[in-house]
């Protein structure tokens, strides 16, 4: 069973529809005793930083998915949900995340990382674009070289260990587009919008033996 955490961020029908589509059964829930009782985790999301922390801790799921996570319960953060497991936000101020991984959420093309190059794209870095495996994810197995997902997003994580970093991505620079650490996988890119390889990686994430 897998719990599909609604916290009013984002479109949550799509990611439960993708898991039903590779024949895994998942929910959509704002209680967090469905987050106990759950066999596997996702945090999924799109929207601002700071209203997505506040909207967990009101409804008491920011506890429920950390304690989720430290369980060893499968856990998968989508986009803004990927975002989240980190520490801090730069995100229109600084913004305490879950702190599940030391890093930080920063924007794209600070005054320090612009060029000639930096200044030509267009943000949000929004469409398909290339991962660069950098780690054996078990999520990522038989995934093909030059596999293109689907991305929108202004702001990327940048971890505080890159040990964790599963794949990267390159938009002006090369960013973290998605972790693995233990049970937590977290995806900058949409899988549920990209396509055979996105929805293979759902069904890995159903079938994963942490």
């Amino acid at each position: 069973m897998i719990a599909i955490v609604d916290y009013g961020m984002g479109n949550l029908r799509s990611v439960e529809k993708a898991f039903h589509n590779v024949g895994h059964h998942a929910f959509i829930t704002n209680r967090p005793k469905d987050i106990a009782g759950a066999e596997r985790v996702v945090l999924p999301g799109v929207g601002a930083f700071a209203a997505a922390v506040e909207n967990l801790k009101a409804s008491g799921m920011s506890k429920a998915v950390t304690e989720a996570v430290k369980a060893g319960k499968p856990f998968l953060g989508i986009c803004l949900g990927f975002q989240l497991l980190f520490s801090e936000s730069m995100e229109f101020g600084l913004t305490e995340g879950l702190g599940l991984v030391p890093g930080r959420v920063t924007g794209f093309f600070a005054p320090g990382d612009r060029t000639p190059e930096t200044d030509a794209l267009k943000i949000p870095h929004m469409g398909w674009n290339e991962l660069k495996i950098c780690s054996p994810a078990p999520l990522l197995e038989g995934f093909p070289r030059g596999g293109m997902v689907y991305f929108v997003h202004s702001f990327y994580a940048v971890p505080g260990n890159s040990a964790v970093i599963a794949t990267t991505t390159r938009h002006g620079i090369e960013f973290c587009s998605s972790i693995w650490k233990d049970n937590m996988f977290g995806v900058q890119f949409h899988p549920e919008k990209s396509g055979a390889l996105g929805l293979a990686l759902l069904k890995k994430f159903g079938d994963w033996k942490v």
